[in-house]
């Protein structure tokens, strides 16, 4: 390394430190919460276009594969990936699975496709044959994935099953990354025990034919990996600069994943240290800099203090405490270790995965302390185990970190990733001969053939989560009304909103009676929709509204069509026939029940459900 004096006189690196302490600043101190939160609205878009050609142009400057090397490579895992890809593909319906963030993604991007702005329509309406989205919010969610998705709007037009068609396409881009990977720890053989072992798991399956940014989550992590295998192998500034940009970019993909730059941050250390001076390119030193909008993003958290969603899990205090990591541990064992089929696991990753996990962090250890005669695949991939078992511990700590809920499952994805890793790095790094090779191969198939292809097909684990069905309920009411002339009052207004429905929420409906009223009267809409939940009680069997979708006694509602998805709750669509002219009289809030604790309400639940299954015909 140079001496410090050389150092400090190298402009470079000067250059690279004002740029993090200018990020900082702007990033943290600057803009006030309101005004980073618009700043990103409408510059958003903008800086992934930007983001996005860097990363591209960086690709690009890494110059094409051999030639030779592709012509002399077997076709036979072009084939296995696009048999593995498939086989994950059939066995489940496209749709949307996890309601608000498939939905408040497919929002923003139709937001940036239409009007080039990071918002959230929350009312929209069809004025005169045009579809016009009269207002919105920043979302939470990062914003690389609704960003791809407009550009695909932009090249196809504007569908809501571009969701779809996007991560359909990152299937396969990830099973040819993890093929990738694993060929480059240990040959092809590894490559495919990767791709075999991802296969496995239908939880990936769920997340391939939903409308969420989990797949492009994980292609993000492998790109990454791989990107800093060919840093530590190359050292120059044009890798670490693909290597840089792909980390910003996978802190764009989901909020958690910004703990990558950890491992993004020490190859980069790496390579400086072993040439012995900070290799840096104009792209690199602007690298802190390139990271301000994410900040600037974050600031919705301060800003709105239920973006943390903590009122979804009453009794819960702080996001994140260490105090919740033993309860979610339990949980995470409990979802890994499944083998009834109600959760979307593998039992092959989960049992070579965990019985890989102490040899492979020994392995970690061990190529960490010796970094220097490490091959550069290897070395890279013990680096970014720091990465993996940061995220981990991460989510064990968060407030709503139960891997087996049907909500939280997504989120044990990339931990999927890190065992399927910690297998193929173990059996590497105590030398894995082809019999070895071959024989985890085959356990892996035998694996998903005999448990997770039937728990595919039986799809408990998606059937659990009635708001997935709610939702694909609702997108076969506008099938079947193709003008889409109506409107709909409806609390998940977005939903309607992404497939060119007009809609608005309740509290519009409740509060700008008058104008609901108007639109009546002139007969607008051909139509006004209510979309209403009702609760069963388990003791009396009697139906009572969700408190925020009533609209009270001034609306005459008369049903449609209703379906029950669980025993405890009933969905029903409804025609407001007649709307109370003069003030708006406000819901009738009933009197409180009697007051029980969560351990007696789920025993009168499951008295219920049993109750229920028994009087079946």
């Amino acid at each position: 390394m140079k001496t410090l004096r050389a150092l400090i006189a190298d402009r470079w690196l000067q250059l690279f430190l004002l740029s993090a302490v200018a990020a900082v600043v702007l990033g943290f101190f600057t803009l006030s919460d309101e005004l980073a939160m618009r700043v990103v609205i409408y510059g958003g878009y903008w800086v992934m276009l930007g983001l996005v050609v860097l990363f591209a142009r960086s690709l690009w400057r890494l110059g094409p594969p051999d030639p030779a090397a592709w012509v002399a490579a077997p076709r036979w895992p072009i084939a296995l990936i696009l048999g593995c890809g498939t086989l994950l593909l059939v066995h489940e319906a496209y749709g949307f699975k996890i309601l608000m963030d498939e939905a408040m993604l497919l929002g923003t991007s139709m937001s940036m496709h239409f009007d080039k702005m990071a918002l959230v329509p929350m009312r929209g309406h069809d004025i005169q044959g045009a579809f016009q989205i009269m207002g919105g919010e920043l979302d939470k969610r990062p914003l690389l994935h609704p960003f791809l998705l407009s550009v695909l709007h932009d090249l196809t037009g504007y569908r809501p099953e571009n969701a779809f068609v996007l991560n359909t396409g990152l299937t396969f881009v990830l099973l040819t990354l993890a093929y990738d990977a694993g060929r480059r720890i240990a040959g092809r053989a590894a490559g495919a025990l990767t791709v075999l072992l991802l296969t496995s798991l239908p939880l990936l399956a769920q997340n391939a034919t939903g409308g969420g940014f989990e797949i492009l989550n994980l292609v993000m992590i492998l790109a990454s990996l791989l990107l800093g295998m060919r840093a530590l192998e190359q050292r120059d500034g044009r890798s670490l600069e693909a290597l840089l940009l792909a980390g910003i970019l996978l802190a764009s993909t989901r909020y958690e994943s910004v703990l990558f730059l950890l491992p993004v941050g020490l190859v980069i250390l790496r390579v400086w240290w072993v040439e012995q001076r900070p290799v840096l390119t104009p792209v690199l030193v602007l690298g802190p800099l390139l990271l301000v909008p994410y900040a600037l993003h974050n600031r919705v958290f301060s800003a709105r203090t239920t973006a943390w969603e903590l009122a979804s899990k009453p009794g819960f205090e702080r996001p994140f405490d260490p105090a919740y990591l033993p309860d979610n541990l339990a949980h995470a064992l409990n979802f890994f270790f499944d083998a009834s089929g109600e959760q979307s696991n593998s039992l092959v990753i989960a049992v070579l995965g965990f019985l890989a996990a102490p040899f492979f962090a020994l392995w970690v250890y061990k190529t960490l302390r010796s970094l220097r005669t490490a091959v550069p695949a290897r070395a890279a991939l013990a680096v970014f185990s720091l990465g993996f078992a940061a995220h981990t511990l991460l989510l064990l700590c968060y407030f709503w970190g139960k891997f087996d809920d049907p909500v939280i499952r997504r989120l044990s994805l990339p931990l999927n990733l890190g065992l399927v890793l910690a297998v193929v790095g173990a059996a590497a790094g105590f030398g894995a001969g082809p019999r070895i090779w071959r024989g985890l191969a085959l356990l892996t198939g035998v694996g998903t053939f005999v448990f997770s292809i039937p728990v595919m097909a039986r799809h408990d684990y998606s059937l659990d989560y009635y708001v997935g069905r709610e939702m694909e309920w609702r997108r076969d009411f506008i099938a079947a009304h193709p003008l889409k002339d109506y409107l709909f009052i409806d609390n998940n207004s977005i939903m309607w909103i992404t497939h060119l429905v007009s809609a608005t929420p309740f509290t519009q409906a409740l509060h700008r009676k008058d104008v609901i009223l108007f639109n009546q009267r002139n007969r607008v809409f051909s139509a006004i929709y209510v979309f209403q939940r009702l609760r069963v009680d388990p003791v009396s069997g009697g139906l009572s509204l969700e408190p925020d979708e009533d609209l009270g006694p001034d609306y005459q509602l008369e049903p449609v069509i209703e379906q029950r998805f669980t025993p405890f709750t009933v969905s029903r669509i409804s025609r407001v026939v007649a709307i109370a002219d003069g003030p708006a009289s406000p819901p009738v809030v009933a009197g409180p029940g009697p007051v029980l604790t969560a351990e007696e309400r789920e025993k009168v639940r499951q008295q219920y459900l049993e109750e229920f299954i028994k009087q079946l015909p």
